[in-house]
């Protein structure tokens, strides 16, 4: 259920920008008092509104510059199939997201390596060696004008 409350919306919409954003600050910005603020964020919180928080990292600087998009398309169809796919995707590090889509692929990946050479051993020995995997196509991040991921 989305939380329709305004204040709650300002709550949440300050600390996706900011999630390490003071209580005070935040009270101030949403137009609380700090204990009215802090007593809604921790309500956020225990009803799984708010389920974490996390650090945003320069990619680049920890040596992980080459970002790209897959599509893969299964062999199979099956329920089998994707749960067998999904397993041993989600063992391989460099996949940082992994979303089932519909369409005409049935998942769509978000990759994290180095460089284009080590794109191109995750392509060949880890996704291409999948027995699942019918097709893969690739799309190379070139840049990312606007990126709200937390």
């Amino acid at each position: 259920m989305i939380d329709s409350s305004p204040i709650n919306q300002k709550i949440l919409r300050e600390l996706s920008i900011n999630g390490r954003i003071s209580n005070l600050d935040l009270a101030q910005k949403v137009g609380l008092s700090p204990s009215a603020c802090l007593r809604r964020v921790q309500d956020l919180e225990r009803r799984g509104v708010i389920t974490g928080y996390r650090a945003t990292i320069d990619q680049t600087a920890i040596g992980a510059g080459f970002t790209a998009y897959i599509g893969v398309g299964l062999n199979d169809h099956s329920k089998t199939s994707q749960e067998a796919f999904e397993r041993s995707i989600s063992k391989v590090d460099e996949v940082r997201e992994c979303h089932n889509v519909t369409g005409t692929i049935e998942y769509l990946l978000r990759v994290e390596t180095k460089d284009l050479a080590s794109y191109k051993v995750l392509h060949t020995e880890k996704l291409g060696t999948l027995p699942q995997v019918h097709s893969i196509t690739t799309y190379v991040v070139i840049g990312s004008p606007k990126d709200d991921r937390a």
